[in-house]
């Protein structure tokens, strides 16, 4: 963490978790299917066995959490998941503003560890929806199960980062509570079996990545967030 990121005073520093190299997750969705397979291998069932083996391999990676170098400074904002950008575009807030979206689709073969997009305060947290659509359906973003998470910049810009389930993913984690400080590039909690995590932007912010791009939480740059002094200069200047 370098100075510019370090937590405002009044702002407890979040415990980065998970950090463990398998999320323990893994353990106990994996121990049915390794005991499984080790049944079938002492009964003769080879196939099933090797079956129930390769369903253990599987949730051993799924739930891979691997460290990052992150990108930047703290007006870099990175990818808060691995997986391939779906949406890059412009929407309208709960307030009648706009901003710039970027969502990000995690197939079951990527590491579903969320990371904070920028170093910040964590001002709320909301849950919503009720239903389980593929998480690269429209109507996901506002119909699914997801949390968001809204982070205030030491400048005072605030970002919206939401997690959002699909057909297979059916639970949400996310650890850091209001009033905590999340440094950028952070590990926060998770998305199990496939889901969707979207980030939006101030739309003076500079976005670097576009549909289709394969990015990697924590260390792929997606936007760069506008200087504030510059913003103060341009106020400043005379027509």
């Amino acid at each position: 963490m370098n100075d510019q990121e370090a937590p405002r005073p009044d702002a407890p520093l979040f415990e980065e978790r998970p950090t463990e190299f398998v999320v323990r997750d893994a353990f106990i969705l994996g121990a049915a299917p390794l005991a499984l397979a080790g049944v079938a291998g002492m009964l003769g069932w080879t196939l099933v066995g090797g079956v129930l083996m390769g369903l253990t391999v599987f949730v051993a990676l799924f739930f891979r959490n691997p460290p990052r170098f992150v990108e930047g400074d703290e007006r870099t904002v990175v990818a808060p998941a691995d997986g391939r950008v779906i949406e890059v575009g412009e929407v309208e807030l709960p307030d009648g503003t706009k901003g710039q979206r970027i969502g990000i689709f995690l197939s079951v073969f990527n590491v579903h560890v969320n990371r904070a997009p920028i170093a910040g305060r964590v001002v709320s947290i909301e849950r919503g929806g009720s239903k389980f659509l593929a998480a690269f359906n429209r109507k996901a973003e506002t119909e699914n199960v997801r949390l968001t998470m809204v982070l205030e910049t030491a400048d005072g810009v605030r970002i919206p980062v939401t997690q959002i389930t699909g057909l297979i993913a059916r639970r949400i984690v996310c650890h850091p509570v209001p009033g905590e400080w999340l440094t950028r590039g952070c590990r926060y909690g998770l998305i199990r079996f496939g889901s969707r995590t979207d980030v939006v932007l101030p739309m003076d912010a500079s976005i670097e990545v576009k549909k289709g791009d394969v990015v990697r939480g924590g260390s792929y740059v997606l936007a760069q967030l506008a200087d504030p002094a510059d913003a103060a200069e341009g106020h400043g200047a005379s027509p």
